[in-house]
Protein backbone atom coordinates (compact mmCIF):
# COMPACT_ATOMS: atom_id res chain seq x y z
CA UNK A 1 0.00 0.00 0.00
CA UNK A 2 1.35 3.30 -1.32
CA UNK A 3 0.75 6.02 1.45
CA UNK A 4 2.31 9.14 0.89
CA UNK A 5 1.43 13.16 1.49
CA UNK A 6 2.92 14.70 -1.25
CA UNK A 7 0.37 12.46 -3.95
CA UNK A 8 -2.36 12.85 -1.96
CA UNK A 9 -1.62 9.78 0.33
CA UNK A 10 -2.12 9.21 3.87
CA UNK A 11 0.85 9.13 5.60
CA UNK A 12 4.86 9.13 4.77
CA UNK A 13 6.77 5.76 6.14
CA UNK A 14 9.64 6.22 7.85
CA UNK A 15 12.62 3.72 8.71
CA UNK A 16 15.35 4.97 11.06
CA UNK A 17 18.22 2.96 12.21
CA UNK A 18 19.31 4.79 14.96
CA UNK A 19 16.72 3.68 18.21
CA UNK A 20 16.61 5.64 21.32
CA UNK A 21 17.65 8.69 19.81
CA UNK A 22 16.35 12.80 19.24
CA UNK A 23 15.97 11.98 15.43
CA UNK A 24 13.61 8.73 16.55
CA UNK A 25 11.52 11.53 19.16
CA UNK A 26 11.59 13.29 16.15
CA UNK A 27 9.95 11.25 13.59
CA UNK A 28 7.93 9.09 16.19
CA UNK A 29 5.70 12.86 16.80
CA UNK A 30 5.24 14.01 13.24
CA UNK A 31 2.05 14.09 12.09
CA UNK A 32 1.00 11.39 9.69
CA UNK A 33 4.71 9.92 9.86
CA UNK A 34 4.75 5.81 10.35
CA UNK A 35 7.71 3.88 11.63
CA UNK A 36 8.02 0.56 9.28
CA UNK A 37 10.20 -2.23 10.53
CA UNK A 38 13.05 -4.40 9.36
CA UNK A 39 11.66 -4.86 5.38
CA UNK A 40 8.72 -2.79 5.08
CA UNK A 41 9.01 -0.48 2.48
CA UNK A 42 9.56 3.21 3.15
CA UNK A 43 9.29 6.59 2.17
CA UNK A 44 11.91 8.05 4.53
CA UNK A 45 15.08 6.66 5.79
CA UNK A 46 16.98 8.24 8.36
CA UNK A 47 20.30 5.33 8.29
CA UNK A 48 23.19 5.26 9.86
CA UNK A 49 26.47 5.45 7.34
CA UNK A 50 27.27 1.76 8.05
CA UNK A 51 23.52 0.67 6.24
CA UNK A 52 24.13 2.96 3.68
CA UNK A 53 27.16 1.45 2.72
CA UNK A 54 25.63 -2.20 2.38
CA UNK A 55 22.73 -1.44 1.06
CA UNK A 56 22.39 2.00 -0.91
CA UNK A 57 23.89 0.30 -4.16
CA UNK A 58 21.74 -2.46 -3.99
CA UNK A 59 17.56 -0.44 -3.03
CA UNK A 60 15.44 0.73 -5.62
CA UNK A 61 13.70 4.43 -4.49
CA UNK A 62 10.48 6.06 -6.35
CA UNK A 63 10.83 9.43 -7.21
CA UNK A 64 9.86 10.38 -4.11
CA UNK A 65 11.98 8.64 -1.80
CA UNK A 66 14.23 10.52 0.49
CA UNK A 67 17.72 9.21 2.65
CA UNK A 68 20.10 11.36 4.95
CA UNK A 69 23.00 10.54 3.63
CA UNK A 70 24.74 11.20 -0.02
CA UNK A 71 26.81 7.89 -1.46
CA UNK A 72 30.17 9.49 -1.15
CA UNK A 73 29.43 11.66 1.73
CA UNK A 74 32.85 10.65 3.26
CA UNK A 75 34.54 12.47 0.55
CA UNK A 76 34.11 15.87 2.95
CA UNK A 77 33.48 14.30 6.33
CA UNK A 78 36.95 11.95 6.33
CA UNK A 79 39.74 13.76 7.73
CA UNK A 80 42.22 12.99 4.72
CA UNK A 81 39.53 13.09 2.04
CA UNK A 82 38.25 17.05 3.44
CA UNK A 83 42.28 17.96 3.20
CA UNK A 84 42.75 16.33 -0.01
CA UNK A 85 39.83 17.81 -1.64
CA UNK A 86 40.46 21.56 0.31
CA UNK A 87 43.39 21.18 -1.50
CA UNK A 88 43.08 20.61 -4.87
CA UNK A 89 40.21 22.91 -4.97
CA UNK A 90 42.57 25.65 -3.29
CA UNK A 91 45.14 24.56 -6.09
CA UNK A 92 42.35 24.80 -9.32
CA UNK A 93 41.13 28.31 -7.97
CA UNK A 94 44.90 29.47 -8.01
CA UNK A 95 45.74 28.33 -11.50
CA UNK A 96 42.15 29.82 -12.86
CA UNK A 97 41.65 32.26 -11.06
CA UNK A 98 44.51 33.53 -9.12
CA UNK A 99 46.30 33.33 -5.62
CA UNK A 100 44.04 36.40 -4.01
CA UNK A 101 40.86 34.03 -4.75
CA UNK A 102 42.85 30.37 -3.83
CA UNK A 103 43.69 32.24 -0.61
CA UNK A 104 39.75 32.01 0.52
CA UNK A 105 40.70 28.82 1.54
CA UNK A 106 43.68 29.45 3.49
CA UNK A 107 41.00 28.46 6.40
CA UNK A 108 42.39 24.65 7.37
CA UNK A 109 45.74 23.56 9.54
CA UNK A 110 48.44 22.62 7.81
CA UNK A 111 47.61 19.24 7.40
CA UNK A 112 49.54 15.54 6.36
CA UNK A 113 47.74 11.92 5.06
CA UNK A 114 49.39 9.63 7.35
CA UNK A 115 51.32 7.33 6.53
CA UNK A 116 51.37 8.24 2.83
CA UNK A 117 52.42 12.19 3.28
CA UNK A 118 55.04 10.85 6.33
CA UNK A 119 58.14 12.16 4.31
CA UNK A 120 56.69 15.21 3.41
CA UNK A 121 55.10 15.57 7.10
CA UNK A 122 58.96 14.86 8.18
CA UNK A 123 60.58 18.19 6.12
CA UNK A 124 57.46 20.13 7.34
CA UNK A 125 58.05 18.98 10.53
CA UNK A 126 62.15 20.15 10.52
CA UNK A 127 61.38 23.66 9.05
CA UNK A 128 59.44 24.31 12.25
CA UNK A 129 60.86 22.95 15.38
CA UNK A 130 59.27 23.25 18.38
CA UNK A 131 55.43 23.34 17.34
CA UNK A 132 52.72 21.41 18.71
CA UNK A 133 51.24 18.82 16.18
CA UNK A 134 47.96 16.62 16.46
CA UNK A 135 47.63 13.58 15.57
CA UNK A 136 43.54 12.38 14.77
CA UNK A 137 42.30 8.61 13.34
CA UNK A 138 40.82 9.86 10.03
CA UNK A 139 37.69 7.32 10.49
CA UNK A 140 37.12 7.90 14.50
CA UNK A 141 34.86 10.36 16.12
CA UNK A 142 34.41 11.78 19.32
CA UNK A 143 37.94 12.14 20.36
CA UNK A 144 38.73 8.58 19.82
CA UNK A 145 42.81 8.12 19.18
CA UNK A 146 43.60 11.45 18.99
CA UNK A 147 47.11 12.79 20.78
CA UNK A 148 49.01 15.37 20.51
CA UNK A 149 53.17 15.63 20.43
CA UNK A 150 56.06 17.57 19.72
CA UNK A 151 58.93 15.31 19.14
CA UNK A 152 59.31 13.05 15.52
CA UNK A 153 60.16 10.10 18.03
CA UNK A 154 56.97 9.92 18.74
CA UNK A 155 55.71 9.13 15.22
CA UNK A 156 58.46 6.76 15.07
CA UNK A 157 57.30 5.21 17.02
CA UNK A 158 53.12 5.38 16.07
CA UNK A 159 54.81 4.22 12.37
CA UNK A 160 57.02 1.26 13.92
CA UNK A 161 53.79 -0.42 15.93
CA UNK A 162 51.38 1.41 16.22
CA UNK A 163 52.28 2.34 19.94
CA UNK A 164 50.80 6.03 20.74
CA UNK A 165 49.88 7.74 23.81
CA UNK A 166 45.99 8.05 23.08
CA UNK A 167 44.35 11.32 24.94
CA UNK A 168 41.52 9.43 25.35
CA UNK A 169 41.74 6.10 26.79
CA UNK A 170 45.26 5.51 27.36
CA UNK A 171 44.76 1.93 26.33
CA UNK A 172 46.30 0.41 22.93
CA UNK A 173 43.48 -0.68 19.96
CA UNK A 174 42.77 -4.03 19.16
CA UNK A 175 45.21 -3.50 16.17
CA UNK A 176 47.93 -2.07 18.13
CA UNK A 177 47.64 -5.01 20.76
CA UNK A 178 48.30 -7.55 17.71
CA UNK A 179 51.19 -5.24 16.70
CA UNK A 180 49.85 -4.27 13.26
CA UNK A 181 50.78 -0.40 12.07
CA UNK A 182 48.16 1.99 12.94
CA UNK A 183 47.68 3.49 9.22
CA UNK A 184 44.88 6.08 8.02
CA UNK A 185 46.00 8.74 10.44
CA UNK A 186 46.09 12.85 9.68
CA UNK A 187 49.16 14.91 11.10
CA UNK A 188 48.01 18.04 11.66
CA UNK A 189 49.93 21.74 12.78
CA UNK A 190 47.71 22.40 16.44
CA UNK A 191 46.44 25.77 17.01
CA UNK A 192 48.22 27.11 19.40
CA UNK A 193 46.91 30.03 20.02
CA UNK A 194 42.86 29.19 20.25
CA UNK A 195 40.50 31.93 21.81
CA UNK A 196 40.19 31.56 25.25
CA UNK A 197 36.82 31.93 27.39
CA UNK A 198 37.52 32.56 31.24
CA UNK A 199 41.12 30.33 30.19
CA UNK A 200 39.10 27.35 28.35
CA UNK A 201 39.36 26.32 25.06
CA UNK A 202 36.44 25.61 22.75
CA UNK A 203 34.72 25.25 19.52
CA UNK A 204 31.92 25.49 17.40
CA UNK A 205 29.43 22.75 16.47
CA UNK A 206 27.69 24.53 13.31
CA UNK A 207 24.65 22.77 11.52
CA UNK A 208 24.62 22.78 7.58
CA UNK A 209 22.07 21.09 5.40
CA UNK A 210 22.62 20.41 1.73
CA UNK A 211 19.63 19.44 -0.13
CA UNK A 212 21.37 18.94 -3.84
CA UNK A 213 24.83 18.82 -5.10
CA UNK A 214 23.79 19.62 -8.36
CA UNK A 215 23.39 22.73 -8.38
CA UNK A 216 24.31 23.38 -5.04
CA UNK A 217 21.72 24.11 -3.00
CA UNK A 218 22.50 24.90 1.40
CA UNK A 219 21.13 25.72 4.36
CA UNK A 220 22.59 26.99 7.19
CA UNK A 221 21.25 26.31 10.55
CA UNK A 222 20.64 29.63 13.26
CA UNK A 223 21.07 27.43 16.48
CA UNK A 224 24.28 25.25 17.00
CA UNK A 225 26.40 25.76 20.39
CA UNK A 226 30.33 26.22 21.57
CA UNK A 227 31.78 23.13 23.45
CA UNK A 228 34.03 23.96 26.08
CA UNK A 229 37.04 22.20 27.65
CA UNK A 230 36.91 21.42 31.52
CA UNK A 231 40.52 23.05 32.33
CA UNK A 232 41.89 26.19 31.40
CA UNK A 233 44.18 26.14 28.57
CA UNK A 234 48.06 25.56 28.77
CA UNK A 235 50.88 24.82 26.11
CA UNK A 236 53.02 22.93 29.40
CA UNK A 237 50.82 20.08 29.15
CA UNK A 238 49.85 18.28 26.00
CA UNK A 239 48.44 15.16 27.24
CA UNK A 240 45.70 16.57 29.31
CA UNK A 241 42.64 15.45 27.21
CA UNK A 242 40.14 17.31 29.64
CA UNK A 243 42.22 20.36 28.31
CA UNK A 244 42.92 20.16 24.49
CA UNK A 245 39.74 17.98 23.64
CA UNK A 246 36.39 19.93 23.62
CA UNK A 247 34.11 16.92 22.60
CA UNK A 248 31.96 16.03 24.84
CA UNK A 249 31.60 12.73 24.93
CA UNK A 250 35.46 13.37 26.57
CA UNK A 251 34.44 15.90 28.76
CA UNK A 252 31.52 14.28 30.53
CA UNK A 253 34.41 11.24 31.69
CA UNK A 254 35.96 14.12 33.74
CA UNK A 255 35.49 13.30 37.35
CA UNK A 256 33.89 16.99 38.28
CA UNK A 257 31.48 16.52 35.16
CA UNK A 258 28.00 18.14 35.90
CA UNK A 259 25.53 16.74 32.98
CA UNK A 260 22.89 19.37 34.41
CA UNK A 261 24.82 22.02 35.39
CA UNK A 262 25.23 22.67 31.42
CA UNK A 263 29.15 24.44 32.00
CA UNK A 264 30.75 22.78 28.95
CA UNK A 265 27.79 24.39 26.45
CA UNK A 266 27.02 27.20 24.73
CA UNK A 267 24.15 28.18 23.11
CA UNK A 268 25.30 29.70 19.77
CA UNK A 269 23.02 32.64 20.31
CA UNK A 270 25.01 33.08 23.85
CA UNK A 271 28.22 32.95 22.22
CA UNK A 272 27.77 35.69 19.31
CA UNK A 273 26.12 37.99 22.36
CA UNK A 274 29.71 37.63 24.01
CA UNK A 275 32.05 37.79 21.50
CA UNK A 276 29.63 41.17 20.40
CA UNK A 277 29.78 42.89 24.25
CA UNK A 278 33.31 42.46 23.84
CA UNK A 279 34.56 43.12 20.37
CA UNK A 280 31.83 45.18 19.00
CA UNK A 281 29.49 44.13 16.07
CA UNK A 282 31.21 44.73 12.86
CA UNK A 283 34.49 42.58 14.24
CA UNK A 284 31.64 40.22 15.00
CA UNK A 285 29.93 40.38 11.17
CA UNK A 286 32.96 39.70 9.53
CA UNK A 287 33.77 36.88 11.85
CA UNK A 288 30.55 34.89 11.07
CA UNK A 289 30.86 36.32 7.14
CA UNK A 290 34.24 33.86 7.56
CA UNK A 291 32.69 31.33 8.55
CA UNK A 292 30.35 31.36 5.91
CA UNK A 293 32.95 31.33 3.46
CA UNK A 294 34.43 28.21 4.80
CA UNK A 295 30.75 26.48 4.89
CA UNK A 296 30.46 27.52 0.65
CA UNK A 297 33.71 26.79 0.17
CA UNK A 298 34.40 23.47 1.41
CA UNK A 299 31.08 22.30 -0.09
CA UNK A 300 31.97 23.73 -3.33
CA UNK A 301 35.57 21.78 -2.73
CA UNK A 302 33.86 18.18 -3.07
CA UNK A 303 30.64 19.72 -5.48
CA UNK A 304 32.50 17.21 -8.79
CA UNK A 305 32.99 14.31 -6.50
CA UNK A 306 30.08 13.45 -4.57
CA UNK A 307 27.87 11.53 -6.27
CA UNK A 308 24.90 13.91 -6.51
CA UNK A 309 21.26 12.01 -6.28
CA UNK A 310 17.81 13.43 -6.46
CA UNK A 311 16.92 11.46 -3.40
CA UNK A 312 19.87 12.56 -1.27
CA UNK A 313 19.99 15.05 1.95
CA UNK A 314 22.51 15.57 4.06
CA UNK A 315 22.80 17.24 7.86
CA UNK A 316 26.70 18.31 8.54
CA UNK A 317 28.06 19.15 11.64
CA UNK A 318 30.88 21.38 11.08
CA UNK A 319 33.84 21.98 13.78
CA UNK A 320 34.67 25.76 13.66
CA UNK A 321 37.96 26.70 16.22
CA UNK A 322 38.08 30.67 16.56
CA UNK A 323 42.08 31.63 17.35
CA UNK A 324 43.42 34.94 19.11
CA UNK A 325 43.53 36.75 15.89
CA UNK A 326 39.83 36.20 15.63
CA UNK A 327 40.47 34.07 12.10
CA UNK A 328 37.75 30.38 12.17
CA UNK A 329 40.05 27.17 11.37
CA UNK A 330 38.00 24.48 9.80
CA UNK A 331 38.68 21.64 12.21
CA UNK A 332 36.68 18.82 10.58
CA UNK A 333 33.14 18.03 9.18
CA UNK A 334 31.02 15.50 10.46
CA UNK A 335 27.92 13.45 8.49
CA UNK A 336 26.50 11.80 11.14
CA UNK A 337 26.43 14.74 14.11
CA UNK A 338 25.63 13.50 17.50
CA UNK A 339 22.14 13.98 18.19
CA UNK A 340 22.62 12.89 21.65
CA UNK A 341 21.53 15.66 23.95
CA UNK A 342 24.11 16.37 26.96
CA UNK A 343 21.08 18.27 29.02
CA UNK A 344 17.44 19.02 28.23
CA UNK A 345 18.45 22.83 26.55
CA UNK A 346 20.35 20.89 24.11
CA UNK A 347 17.89 18.54 23.59
CA UNK A 348 15.57 21.16 22.57
CA UNK A 349 17.96 22.77 20.54
CA UNK A 350 18.44 19.35 18.57
CA UNK A 351 14.53 18.43 18.70
CA UNK A 352 14.37 22.08 16.90
CA UNK A 353 17.52 21.39 14.25
CA UNK A 354 16.14 17.90 12.98
CA UNK A 355 12.17 19.12 13.27
CA UNK A 356 13.21 21.90 10.36
CA UNK A 357 15.62 19.32 8.87
CA UNK A 358 12.57 17.61 8.31
CA UNK A 359 10.41 20.70 6.85
CA UNK A 360 13.39 21.87 4.37
CA UNK A 361 13.02 18.33 3.33
CA UNK A 362 9.74 18.50 2.79
CA UNK A 363 8.13 14.92 2.62
CA UNK A 364 4.64 16.34 2.94
CA UNK A 365 4.78 18.45 -0.17
CA UNK A 366 4.04 21.74 1.61
CA UNK A 367 7.02 24.48 -0.06
CA UNK A 368 6.78 25.98 -3.31
CA UNK A 369 10.79 25.58 -3.52
CA UNK A 370 11.43 29.13 -3.61
CA UNK A 371 12.11 29.88 0.30
CA UNK A 372 14.89 31.44 2.04
CA UNK A 373 13.87 30.37 4.87
CA UNK A 374 12.45 27.53 6.48
CA UNK A 375 11.93 27.87 10.29
CA UNK A 376 15.85 28.10 11.72
CA UNK A 377 17.15 27.19 8.49
CA UNK A 378 18.53 30.05 5.86
CA UNK A 379 19.37 29.60 2.33
CA UNK A 380 22.56 30.30 2.08
CA UNK A 381 23.15 28.98 -1.69
CA UNK A 382 21.33 28.07 -4.34
CA UNK A 383 23.67 27.74 -7.46
CA UNK A 384 25.10 31.04 -6.11
CA UNK A 385 25.00 33.28 -2.80
CA UNK A 386 21.39 34.63 -1.45
CA UNK A 387 21.35 38.15 -0.53
CA UNK A 388 18.54 39.20 1.60
CA UNK A 389 17.89 42.90 1.83
CA UNK A 390 17.90 44.81 4.93
CA UNK A 391 17.30 48.54 5.46
CA UNK A 392 19.37 48.31 8.57
CA UNK A 393 22.82 47.07 7.01
CA UNK A 394 23.31 49.73 4.50
CA UNK A 395 26.24 51.08 5.90
CA UNK A 396 27.99 47.62 4.63
CA UNK A 397 27.59 48.57 1.00
CA UNK A 398 25.19 50.91 -0.94
CA UNK A 399 23.39 48.36 -2.37
CA UNK A 400 22.19 47.51 1.00
CA UNK A 401 22.55 43.52 0.19
CA UNK A 402 24.23 40.99 2.85
CA UNK A 403 24.49 37.55 2.73
CA UNK A 404 20.89 35.73 3.88
CA UNK A 405 22.54 34.01 6.94
CA UNK A 406 21.93 34.21 10.62
CA UNK A 407 23.75 32.31 12.60
CA UNK A 408 23.62 32.45 16.29
CA UNK A 409 20.74 35.07 15.96
CA UNK A 410 17.28 34.91 17.41
CA UNK A 411 15.43 31.71 16.20
CA UNK A 412 12.01 32.85 15.87
CA UNK A 413 10.84 29.67 14.04
CA UNK A 414 7.80 28.25 15.64
CA UNK A 415 5.85 32.41 14.47
CA UNK A 416 7.65 31.73 10.67
CA UNK A 417 6.63 28.30 10.44
CA UNK A 418 3.30 29.38 11.40
CA UNK A 419 3.24 31.82 7.98
CA UNK A 420 5.20 29.57 5.90
CA UNK A 421 3.43 26.23 6.22
CA UNK A 422 0.14 24.98 5.47
CA UNK A 423 -1.08 22.93 7.96
CA UNK A 424 -0.72 19.07 8.16
CA UNK A 425 -3.97 17.34 6.29
CA UNK A 426 -4.97 15.93 9.52
CA UNK A 427 -5.17 19.95 11.11
CA UNK A 428 -6.57 21.15 8.48
CA UNK A 429 -9.32 18.82 8.72
CA UNK A 430 -9.70 19.56 11.88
Amino acid sequence: MQCFLREGRSCVRYKCGLPCNTIQDVLHQRPNWIEVKDDGEWDFNWCDVGWLRENFDHTYMEEHVRINHFRNHYELTRKNLMVKNLKRYQKQLEREVGRIEASNCDFFPCTFAMPSEYHLFVEEFNRSPGNTWIMKPVGKSQGKGIFLFRKLKDIIEWKKVGLCKELVDGSRSEEQKDGVQVKSYVAQRYIENPYLINGRKFDMRVYVLVTSYVPLKAWLYRDGFARFSGIRFSLSSIDDKYMHLTNVSVQKTAPDYDHEKQGCKWQMQQLRRYLTAKHGREMVETLFKEMDNIFVRSLQSVQKVIINDKHCFELYGYDILLDQNFKPWLIEVNASPSHTPSCQEDYEMKCRLLEDTLNVVDMEGRLTGKEKRVGGYDLMWNDGPVYREDANLQTFGSSGFTANTHLGCVNDREKQLRQLLKPFPCQRKA
